[in-house]
């Protein structure tokens, strides 16, 4: 948090299919791997691309959250279809070590391309569309204590959880 590149608006993919493009997924793959994260955006490694990636396998330690799909999502759109709003917890990785709550919108359709070029169009709910909104947000320069209504449910994980191990997403 306090990096300019992730304040800054990611520029659209030109080359769907490109060698580039496919080297840019490759390194998010990793490193959310390494984190044990949610999602990435390109941002969040230094590339102002309008790049994410998500996907959210069952966990014991989620057994609230739904599966999410393992997805590469290139210049996504976002459309929200409801104009309600649920808050949950969120953690990123670009704000390690911290917890807060945010509110987002319950049900989305997000289209986009995959790495190749084939077109994508999903509607997500619930977990999906909290995942998808918060990757999406990084596109745009915005981290999820930008979204939060009432800062006082928001600090440092050992305080809000306290014993629990938590992964940043």
């Amino acid at each position: 948090m306090g990096h300019p590149v992730l304040r800054e608006k990611s520029k659209p993919v030109e080359k769907l299919g490109s060698p580039e493009l496919k080297q840019l997924v490759a390194d998010m793959k990793e490193t959310m791997a390494a984190k044990n994260g949610a999602g990435l955006a390109a941002p969040q490694i230094g590339v102002l691309q309008r790049v994410v990636i998500f996907g959210v396998s069952r966990n014991p330690r989620y057994p609230d959250a739904e599966e999410v799909p393992f997805t590469v999502l290139v210049n996504p759109k976002l459309q929200m279809l409801t104009r309600e709003v649920e808050e949950d917890w969120e953690g990123c990785l670009s704000v390690p070590g911290m917890r807060g709550v945010v509110p987002r919108y319950t049900k989305l359709r997000y289209t986009g391309f995959d790495e190749d070029g084939n077109p994508i169009d999903r509607v997500a709910e619930g977990f999906h569309a909290r995942v998808v909104q918060h990757e999406c947000d990084h596109l745009d320069g915005i981290l999820y204590p930008q979204r939060m209504t009432d800062l006082s449910r928001f600090g440092f994980n050992e305080e809000l959880f306290p014993g629990e191990e938590l992964v940043d997403e």
